[in-house]
């Protein structure tokens, strides 16, 4: 009898993804762009990070306002589809 641990069964997993092609090209993209998809969203959650925690002299109360608001809706969004953005 062999027991193993769940670090042992983590390895273990596997999950395929089949795609009949040329008909479901379009899921196949996407489900293959996945990664790249979520470091855009990083890239763009950084981006409006750095411009709240870094701004300009120049930029205005409005202006910084609206990058707030920008990435509070990026986190919103990315919640509601259960997507990580970090």
């Amino acid at each position: 009898m062999y027991f193993s641990t769940n670090k042992e069964r983590r390895k273990d997993m596997r999950a395929i993804l089949e795609f009949n092609l040329p008909e479901e090209q379009e899921e196949f993209e996407l489900a293959n762009k996945g990664p790249s998809y979520s470091i855009a969203l990083y890239d763009l959650d950084m981006f409006l990070r750095s411009k709240i925690k870094y701004p300009p002299d120049t930029v205005t109360d409005q202006e910084l306002a609206i990058y707030e608001e920008i990435r509070s809706k990026l986190h919103e969004i990315a919640n509601d589809h259960q997507v990580k953005v970090n």
